[in-house]
Order: C-alpha cells, then sequence, then structure tokens
C-alpha cells in the first residue's frame, strides 16, 4: 500500500542507512532502513486534531496511497485523478471488494512535490493520461506505490504503468514502462521500488510473469532482471547491509527470497502464509519478516540470523534453526508492517488489536490488545518518544506507551472523510499523515 533536506547526497546514498544524516529526511516507504521510527528528543508531537497542532494541511485531488517522501524541504507524493465517477473505498471491508474490470473513464496519473514548510505545491506533472488497462481493489489506487529519492532524483512509481524519474526541479530525466499484468483477484499493484548505491530494484509479484529487476538510477536502463516463481504479492523489497554482504530481500508467498547485488539467489525461506504485504526490516543484527493473511491459519513472523546460504526453511514442529533465531507461527499481522522498538516487536492486526513480541528471542511480552479510535488497520504503526501510533482506517491514532504493560495514552482523530491507509512520514519535528481527502503537517505549535 511512499522526501527532503540537504542536497548533499550522491547516488551512492543507500536509503537503508541509518545514520544522522538519514534520520533528516525520509527518503521511501517507512523511512530510512523501512523502520518506520522516528528520531529521539526532537519535540515530534503525540497529540493533534484537523485543527490542534496542524502547521498546514492541503486538500489533495484523486486518489493515492502512496506514502509521502521527504528531502529536505521538498516532500513528494503521487495521485491518480478520475474524470468520472469512482466508487467510494469502504472502511474496513475485506471480502466483496474485487473489481475485476478497469475503469472506462479518463485517469491522469500525477507527481507532485509540495514545499513541506508550507504545504504550497511547487510543481505537478501529469505523467500519463488515459484508460487503467488494470482493475484494483475498491479500497485500492492507481498510485499506491511510495515513490523513492536519493537527494539529487526522485522515482515514481506506477504499478502496471511505468517508473518515471525527475529531478528535484521537476524535469522528467527518464521513464521505463512497466507491462499490465493480472493480479490476484484484480486487486491492483502496491510494491514499491528501493534504491541502493546508484542501482532501483523493483519488485513485480503478479499471477502472468513475476520479476526483479535492477536499474541503473541515473539512466533508468536495465542491469539485470531474474523471473521469480510467484504470484501476487504487495510486498516492498529490503536492502539489507550486514558485515562486508549486501542483500536484496523479497518477501514471498511462495518463499522469502534473498539476492546478491547481481541477481544471484543467496538464500530462500519456505512457510509463509497464502498473501504477503508486509516489509522486512533489520532490528539490530536480525531480519524481521512477517506473513499473515487473516484467513490461513498459518500466519508466520520471523527473526532470521545474516550470513544465510541455501534453504534455510523449518521443519515441521520447528521455531528456529541455524539461520532462523525464532519464529512465531501465528502472530503476523495481514496488512500493516510490524515495528521493531526499544527492543521489542510490535505487532498491529488489521481488525484493532496489538500484540508485542521480544526482538531477541520472540517470546510474547503481551498478547493482542484492543485499541480505540476503528476496527480496521491497514497503515503501518510508527513509533518515537517512548510511544507507538496506530492510525485506523476511520483517521484516529491509538498512541500506546511502549513498554511491557499495555498502556493506551489517548487518541487523536481527524475528520470524517479522513480514511487512513497511507504510512505516515516523520522528517525533524514534523509528522505527515496523508489521509483520503488530505496532507497533514503535524507539528506542535509551541
Amino acid at each position: 500500500m511512499r522526501i527532503a533536506l540537504l542536497v548533499i547526497a550522491s547516488l551512492s546514498l543507500s536509503v537503508c542507512d541509518t545514520s544522522a544524516l538519514a534520520q533528516q529526511n525520509w527518503p521511501g516507504f517507512r523511512g530510512a532502513g523501512a523502520r518506520g521510527l522516528g528520531e529521539e528528543g526532537k519535540g515530534l508531537p503525540d497529540k493533534w486534531s484537523t485543527t490542534e497542532n496542524v502547521a498546514w494541511k492541503l486538500d489533495i485531488p484523486g486518489r493515492g496511497w502512496s506514502s509521502p517522501v521527504v528531502w529536505g524541504d521538498s516532500m513528494f507524493i503521487t495521485t491518480v485523478v478520475n474524470s468520472g465517477e469512482s466508487e467510494a473505498p469502504k472502511k474496513g471491508l475485506y471480502f466483496g471488494g474485487d473489481r475485476l474490470k478497469p475503469s472506462t473513464s479518463l485517469h491522469q496519473w500525477k507527481a507532485i512535490c509540495l514545499d513541506l514548510n508550507t504545504g504550497m505545491i511547487r510543481w505537478e506533472k501529469l505523467v500519463h493520461e488515459g484508460q487503467p488497462q488494470s482493475s484494483m481493489h475498491i479500497k485500492s489506487s492507481y498510485a499506491s506505490e511510495t515513490a523513492v529519492t536519493d537527494g539529487q532524483r526522485v522515482y515514481f512509481c506506477f504499478g502496471n504503468l511505468g517508473i518515471f524519474c525527475f529531478d528535484f526541479d521537476g524535469k522528467e530525466l527518464w521513464r521505463r514502462d512497466i507491462k499490465s499484468c493480472k493480479t490476484r483477484a484484480g486487486w491492483g499493484t502496491a510494491a514499491s521500488p528501493v534504491l541502493h548505491d546508484g542501482r532501483l530494484y523493483f519488485c513485480y509479484d503478479n499471477e502472468e510473469a513475476s520479476f526483479i529487476q535492477a536499474l541503473d538510477a541515473k539512466t533508468g536502463s536495465e542491469v539485470w532482471r531474474k523471473d521469480r516463481d510467484e504470484k501476487s504479492n504487495w510486498s516492498t523489497p529490503y536492502v539489507w547491509q550486514h558485515g562486508d554482504q549486501t542483500e536484496i530481500v523479497t518477501a514471498g508467498t511462495g518463499q522469502v527470497q534473498s539476492y546478491d547485488l547481481e541477481g544471484k539467489v543467496l538464500w530462500s525461506l519456505n512457510g509463509m502464509s497464502s498473501i504477503t504485504i508486509g516489509t522486512p526490516y533489520q532490528f539490530e543484527d536480525l531480519l524481521i519478516v512477517s506473513s499473515g493473511y487473516v484467513m490461513d491459519p498459518k500466519r508466520p513472523l520471523y527473526a532470521i540470523k545474516p550470513g544465510a546460504r541455501g534453504d534455510i526453511s523449518l521443519s515441521e514442529g520447528q521455531t528456529s534453526n541455524q539461520f532462523v533465531a525464532w519464529c512465531q507461527p501465528k502472530a503476523a499481522p495481514y496488512n500493516p508492517s510490524t515495528i521493531a522498538y526499544d527492543g521489542r516487536v510490535y505487532v498491529l492486526y488489521d481488525r484493532g488489536t496489538l500484540g508485542c513480541f521480544n526482538g531477541r528471542d520472540g517470546s510474547e511480552v503481551y498478547g493482542m490488545k484492543r485499541l480505540q479510535g476503528g476496527s480496521a488497520f491497514t497503515t503501518s504503526p510508527w513509533a518515537y518518544d517512548g510511544k507507538i501510533f496506530c492510525l485506523s482506517e476511520d483517521g484516529t491514532t491509538t498512541v500506546v506507551k511502549a513498554g511491557d504493560n499495555f498502556e493506551i495514552l489517548h487518541t487523536n482523530s481527524l475528520a470524517e472523510d479522513d480514511m487512513g491507509m497511507a504510512s505516515p512520514a516523520i522528517v525533524g519535528d514534523r509528522l505527515i499523515i496523508r489521509t483520503a481527502a488530505r496532507i497533514y503537517c503535524i507539528r506542535n505549535s509551541k
């Protein structure tokens, strides 16, 4: 279901870097390292409404569930505007939302740059106009992939359409088409591209011809491409750096696969649920991977050790082996990614509960605890200042105290039309929340 400061970075910058520079920007989906964490001690807000602690807000036409990305004072988003009538997304809906026929009305695919400080539109580019070539779930959008930036260029991705590279002044540098393929039940696409060391990596799992490819970030030319024995998935790849090894980790339904920088498979892990959406990320020296389709009895949450090679799948009844540090077989969420914070892994479940596990050994800290402000949660949680934030589809954020004991501190509600599906961005002392109707820049008024 995808940011702006110092233009001193080169194309060698990885969006996985977790340095002080990375903390000042939000360069891709879930920020630096795909962790969803804000910098501590910078006065980030924990209370807001449609008016309280709102530095600015801006209505965004069309529909898009891509997250905002920020570099310096430039913010980037995508949206797709339907010239006809769009069926409104239904909050909380799982089943019955399949729409197998593409819309026949004219749509406009747009890439937008905003000023982080004021919310004013700096530039808006129409990258494509026409009828959609693919269908989507009623709750989805044709702009669900999050952009990614290296501080010099920004890469906008629209699944089943293409990848579009612009400089920060809005000049298009290159574009690369993506062939439209069928997805499971016509739900559409969502996996975002990632950047590392001058290359853009994009994984497209679908029902017809799944693949992963590496593109030259400067020119858009293909460096390599590998076919994948996978069907539809919506998980964004993760660039895992440990020791002298860099891996491109893809979480699929058939298996988790890790590739080296030239596209060779390093290791694989079977035992996922039948739909995978959550994005992998690093916690200390471990890789956290989840796959939790709500209808499956097997919904595993894994912690994987570095250095794996070959098939590292668990045998029946196992919860660990040489390279799997631990596994909770029924702990993973469906839509949201999990989050590791202060030694614990928090799991936000789609139906409005929160669980917590020890990040080192996977033991349960506390089981599912009921949240407030909604019964459907798709947005991935985020954390800072000793708090876990969980945004519901109703637009209400439950603020939970981080720690071994579950404690709701308060809730923050937005407007009725502020359906929440996109993950936020955290930059300096600002929280950027995108809803169905608008973008909010949340900042303590004091």
